[in-house]
Parts: C-alpha cells; sequence; structure tokens
C-alpha cells in the first residue's frame, strides 16, 4: 500500500518558497565585501610579509594587519549569521511539511483523513478513465464497527483507540499496491482500491478478508475483544460521466451501501445498487415523519379487546399504537417503533400515547384492564416507573387497572434494574405480564427471579395451533406452568372460533385476536361500552339508581 507521508515528503522542496528569506542577502553581501577586502588587503600586506620573513623588513604596516583582522571578523560574523538563518529555515521547513502531514492525515492511525482522501479518489478515477482499454475501474470501500460506541463506553477511550490502531493495520495488510487507507471519523474507514473490472472477485476477497481480520479478538486493556464491522462498496464504473466529485459520489453510494448492510444484519459487505438510494431517501422520510409527529400528536392509541375464553365476557384493553400519518396513512407499530428505537425517541412516542390511553380508559368500567406495551429501552431507564406513576396521577387513573407487557429481551437486559421497576410498579398496584413468552430465553427460574402477574402466549404458538399437535403440547406445558406459579395466561392471536376452541380444551386462558374484534379507536371503544352501558358515569348512575330502588322498596 501507498505510504501518505511519501507524497508530503515530495513536496517538502517547494515549502521553502512560502518562506519570506530563505537566504540574507545582507549576510552574503558582508562575507563577499570582506572577502573581495581581505583579498586586497592581504595582496598589499604580503611583500612587507614577505620582507620579514626573509630578514630585512619590518613586516606589513599596522593598519594593515588592522584591516585583516577586521576582515576575517567579518567573514565569521556573516558565515554566523548565514548558518543560523539556515538552521531556522530547516525548521520552519520541517515545520510545515509537519503540518502538511498532520492536516492530510489521522494522527491516531497513520492513515489518510477525510480531507485527504478525495483528491486521493479523483486522482486515480482520472487515471483509470485514460486507460485505452477500458478494464480499469476504483472501488471505494466502507468501513465502519459494528457497536462501537458500547465498546467505548464499557472499555473506555484508550481501549477505543487502540483497537481503531489495530484495526488499521489489519486492513493495510490485505490492501493490494497502490491502494489508499482513510480514517473518516470516529469508527469510519475507507479504502480505494484499483482493480481490474473483469475480475470483480478481487474485491469480494479484499472485503471477506477485512471482515475476517476484524473478527479476530483484539488484545485490549488487559483481555480481548471481538468484533464485527459492516463494509459498503461502490465502483467507479458506476459514475456519471460528467461527475464533477468523483470521490463525493462514490463515499455516497460507498455509504449507503454499508448502511444497507448493516440493516441486514451487520458482519457483512453489500455492492452499491441504485435502488439502495431510494431505500435510504425513504428511511430519511420515515425518521423525519416520526419525529415531526411526535411533536404533532400523530400517535395515537387502538384498542384491542381481552376477553374471558370461556365465558367470553369482555375483561380489558390491549393499547396498541399507530400512527396517523398525513403522508404515509395509517401505520402500524411494526414499521415505527424500531426506528423509534434507533432515533432514541421511543420513550417519548410511548409515553405521549399511554397518557392517551391512560385518560382514554379513565371512562370506561372499574373493571376493565388496560395493558400497555413496554419497549426494552424504556426498561433501561432507572426513572422509567417514577415516570409512568406520574402519568397515572395525571390523567387520575387507578394503578390497579393498569397492566404493563414487558417482553423476554428485557430479560437480557440489566436484570437489576428490570427487578427494581418492576417491584416499584408492583408495590403501586401495576400488574405487569411477560409478553411472547415462548419464544426468547425466558427460564423458570427466571419467572421466579421477577414477580411476574401473568404471562403472554406469543401469537406464533396460537396462530400454530390447529395444524401442529406439538404446538398443542407447548401450550399446554405453558399452561401448566402458569397453573403451578399461580400465573394467569393469556393467548393472542386467536384469529377463529377453531382456535378459541382448541385453547378451550387446554385450559382456562384470557384471549385477544381478530376472532373478539380489530383494534379500534378510543372513539369506537367508547361507542361500544356505551352501548353496553359499560362506561364509568353509566354504571355509577345504575349504582345510584339500585339504591334508589331498594331505598323505595324498603320504604314500601
Amino acid at each position: 500500500m501507498t505510504e501518505p507521508v511519501a507524497e508530503f515528503d515530495e513536496g517538502a522542496e517547494h515549502v521553502s518558497d512560502n518562506l519570506p528569506a530563505e537566504r540574507d542577502i545582507v549576510a552574503i553581501g558582508i562575507i563577499a565585501a570582506a572577502l573581495i577586502m581581505f583579498v586586497g588587503h592581504a595582496a598589499a600586506a604580503m611583500p612587507g610579509v614577505m620582507a620579514y620573513l626573509e630578514g630585512h623588513g619590518e613586516g606589513p604596516a599596522t593598519y594593515l594587519a588592522s584591516a585583516l583582522l577586521l576582515n576575517i571578523a567579518l567573514i565569521l560574523f556573516g558565515w554566523r549569521r548565514h548558518s543560523e538563518l539556515m538552521r531556522e529555515v530547516r525548521s520552519r521547513r520541517a515545520a510545515e511539511v509537519e503540518a502538511r502531514r498532520l492536516a492530510f492525515t489521522d494522527p491516531l492511525t497513520g492513515s489518510l483523513n477525510r480531507r485527504s482522501i478525495g483528491p486521493e479518489v479523483d486522482a486515480l478515477v482520472a487515471e483509470v478513465r485514460k486507460d485505452a482499454s477500458g478494464h480499469a475501474a476504483v472501488a471505494f470501500v466502507m468501513l465502519d464497527l459494528d457497536h462501537f460506541k458500547q465498546i467505548n463506553d464499557l472499555n473506555g477511550h484508550r481501549a477505543g483507540d487502540l483497537l481503531l490502531t489495530t484495526l488499521a493495520e489489519r486492513v493495510r495488510s490485505v490492501l493490494p499496491a497502490r491502494s489508499q487507507l482513510a480514517r473518516l471519523g470516529g469508527d469510519e474507514f475507507a479504502c480505494a482500491i484499483p482493480y481490474d473490472r473483469r475480475d470483480v472477485s478481487t474485491i469480494d476477497r479484499i472485503a471477506r478478508d477485512i471482515i475476517a481480520k476484524a473478527r479476530q479478538p483484539f488484545d485490549v486493556a488487559g483481555g480481548q475483544l471481538a468484533i464485527s464491522i459492516s463494509v459498503g462498496i461502490a465502483c467507479s464504473s458506476g459514475l456519471a460521466e460528467d461527475s464533477a466529485k468523483p470521490s463525493e459520489d462514490l463515499l455516497h453510494m460507498a455509504d449507503m451501501a454499508m448502511y444497507h448492510a448493516k440493516k441486514n444484519g451487520r458482519n457483512r459487505y453489500d455492492w452499491f445498487e441504485p435502488r439502495m438510494e431510494q431505500e435510504l431517501r425513504s428511511r430519511a422520510e420515515l425518521e423525519n415523519g416520526i419525529l415531526a409527529g411526535i411533536a404533532r400528536g400523530e400517535f395515537v392509541p387502538f384498542y384491542e379487546q381481552q376477553v374471558d375464553v370461556e365465558t367470553g365476557e369482555l375483561t380489558g384493553f390491549e393499547m396498541l399504537a399507530r400512527w396517523q400519518s398525513p403522508q404515509f396513512g395509517l401505520v402500524g407499530p411494526d414499521r415505527f417503533i424500531p426506528v423509534a428505537e434507533e432515533l432514541g425517541v421511543i420513550s417519548d412516542l410511548s409515553e405521549c400515547v399511554i397518557a392517551q390511553a391512560l385518560r382514554d380508559a379513565r371512562d370506561w368500567d372499574p373493571r376493565l384492564t388496560l395493558a400497555v406495551n413496554i419497549s426494552p429501552v424504556q426498561m433501561r431507564d432507572p426513572w422509567f416507573a417514577q415516570r409512568l406513576l406520574k402519568l397515572m396521577a395525571e390523567a387520575n387513573f387507578p394503578p390497579e387497572r393498569l397492566e404493563i407487557e414487558i417482553t423476554e429481551m428485557c430479560l437480557n437486559e440489566n436484570i437489576g434494574l428490570v427487578r427494581s421497576l418492576v417491584i416499584s410498579l408492583k408495590n403501586q398496584g401495576v400488574t405487569v405480564s411477560l409478553d411472547d413468552f415462548g419464544v426468547g430465553i425466558a427460564t423458570l427460574a427466571q419467572l421466579r427471579a421477577l414477580p411476574f402477574d401473568r404471562i403472554k402466549i406469543d401469537r406464533a404458538f396460537v396462530s400454530r395451533l390447529a395444524r401442529s399437535e406439538d404446538t398443542a403440547s407447548v401450550i399446554s406445558t405453558i399452561a401448566a406452568i402458569g397453573e403451578g406459579m399461580n400465573l394467569p395466561v393469556t393467548a393472542e392471536g386467536i384469529e377463529n372460533e377453531t382456535l378459541r376452541d382448541s385453547l378451550l380444551r387446554i385450559g382456562s386462558f384470557k384471549g385477544q385476536g381478530y376472532f373478539y374484534g380489530r383494534p379500534e379507536t378510543a372513539e369506537q371503544v367508547r361507542a361500544r361500552l356505551r352501548s353496553e352501558a359499560r362506561l364509568a358515569a353509566d354504571r355509577r348512575n345504575a349504582v345510584a339508581l339500585s339504591t334508589l330502588e331498594e331505598v323505595r322498596v324498603a320504604g314500601v
């Protein structure tokens, strides 16, 4: 691989052109004049010197000797001044060379930096465009470490810096001659690799080698770290002929390919394809829409009925978030929740919708419960329980009617913090359910460790219930676990009567699914409950009328 420092050394000879005075004309003039005078005075004094040496003279005149000594002093003074100036010139030249090197290289890894990789790539592209065979091309390869921030947070920035320098050395070791490596910033690197388009497998091999090198353990902070890396590749043959800034266009395309590799599992590489640009643009529109939608209150609660499977009696509702987007229409949580979690706004979004659900549900029959899903991101916040209790207090909603559902993924988090949050909420009367039980890593020990009040069977099991005896056995086992641990069980995804009947043959469940109705808006739920006289006001009126009737009968 070409060393970038050599390119800066080539330009060092021109650095002196910028110096105000590489040669001191005064000093040179003094030296020249002193030398001329010295020669003249020496010539004048020489006859006297020769006569003195031959023994028949008194030597040169005193003024000539003084003049010679003065000439010598002037020559020494001028030479010393000139030498000092030249040392200063060399020092300044070296400083400027170092400044240029620092300006164009990354001080941590010794690679090129974002500023200097552009001209290098532009030069390589210009070179391959002049290739008569038409087979020459440049591959621009983007590298990004996966979860590097977490490594820094857990091990410190010194460990992170050591990891970056080691990775840069490993990448250099697999790059062919004339390639350039640059650190763009943070944990992002880029490589420019000239190659023959007839042998694209060369770039595939290099990308695989880079990923394999990154996967090898790093000796950091007295231990070892294993990381993965995502790689995006763009080719100069995909550039427009009139591209004025090939480096910028290649960076843009490789960045999109790298993002695509991250989105599809990380620890892999992808070549840029034009469709990726549209995907990235759609993603940006979705992100902007989510951020604006939270501020405009576009995220609203929908409600899915929860019933006693045996009696069919309505026992409550599960709140499901929906996005009423003016651009995308009605959007389900599967599309916007993962994006909101990546953007770091899931807590704001969730709490906004929960607050509205609490206000809606306080007017229902007090015997109806409200279940809400909690993101694993929220369970990492030690103040989550306090904020949820504050939302209930503001809505004047009784805690005993609220059920929060946390997924098995939360058990991978800080189990001590999760236990603390769960206990805080339970102490206030909130019910806690373990959602999607059976598809994750929850064990009986973890069920005992956390004081759950209910477990929910994932809809994936219920939907296969009528087609698979093994699934029926799994659900029977979960039901037996629930009964043995005194944990009621809720079954999701009851889509038809056949599934309902199959569950009835297994045990007692609370159930929800399209068989009982699709999720409804707050207005639709309110209308339903009003028709059944199951609003709180209706119930209070009914109780009052019943009391009056009892009084009237007693009076009679």
